[in-house]
């Protein structure tokens, strides 16, 4: 198994309260943000982001740390699973120059609105099934993505990133410490179908053989 390692570090942190969004939650605002469309990007709060817009500011400061962990150059190639718009890899090829990048998604709006720079680098898959050939990527990332697949299909995804990846990758999920935290996540969340504790986190991953690098989102 890989190493816990906060990698999003330097990622900007919402320090919005959620208080209401517990009390307004609904199964049709669940519905509406599992379908991965312009309503959970460019859409309600209620329903996801409320808009979901490039800024540097989001990445530009994550990119050296992925850069330094993973030595990553010119001759390295990135797959980002679960890019929505692109924006990472898109910061990614602009601050490593020469890099290959590759983002999927199951949006095809999501693809259909990425970056011009970068959407023919962008495709429609899941992560159930990654369109590349055994240890063809060095690295592979996926941020906040893989817990919005049922326990089963979530463990497909992990075999596939230990199959495509050839040096490493990184994941980050949502998950809890204690009973506060799952509170929150509970308030937090509308697209996750697989949530769990830490320690429950670290037991899948041993059991199936994951041997990335892996973090938590804590709202």
């Amino acid at each position: 198994m890989g190493m816990e390692i906060n990698l999003m570090q330097n990622y900007p942190v919402s320090k919005r309260d959620i208080s209401g969004r517990l009390r307004s939650k609904t199964a049709k605002d669940r519905q509406i943000a599992r379908e991965f469309g312009k309503d959970f990007f460019d859409g309600s709060r209620s329903h996801g982001y409320g808009g979901f817009n490039y800024s540097p500011r989001f990445w530009e400061n994550v990119v050296p740390v992925f850069q330094k962990h993973f030595s990553l150059c010119e001759t390295s190639s990135i797959l980002d699973i679960g890019c929505a718009k692109g924006f990472m890899i898109y910061d990614i090829q602009r601050l490593i120059p020469g890099i290959q990048v590759f983002g999927i998604d199951v949006s095809q709006y999501a693809i259909d609105n990425a970056k011009e720079e970068i959407k023919k680098l962008c495709k429609i898959a899941n992560a159930t099934h990654l369109p590349f050939a055994d240890k063809s990527i060095d690295v592979s990332i996926s941020i906040t993505t893989l817990h919005n697949l049922e326990q089963k299909d979530l463990v497909r995804a992990l075999l596939e990133i230990e199959r495509v990846s050839r040096v490493s990758s990184f994941i980050t999920l949502d998950a809890y410490r204690n009973s506060e935290e799952k509170e929150r996540m509970d308030a937090w969340n509308l697209t996750a179908k697989t949530v769990m504790h830490v320690d429950m986190w670290k037991e899948l991953f041993q059991d199936i053989g994951y041997k990335g690098d892996y973090y938590w989102f804590f709202p």
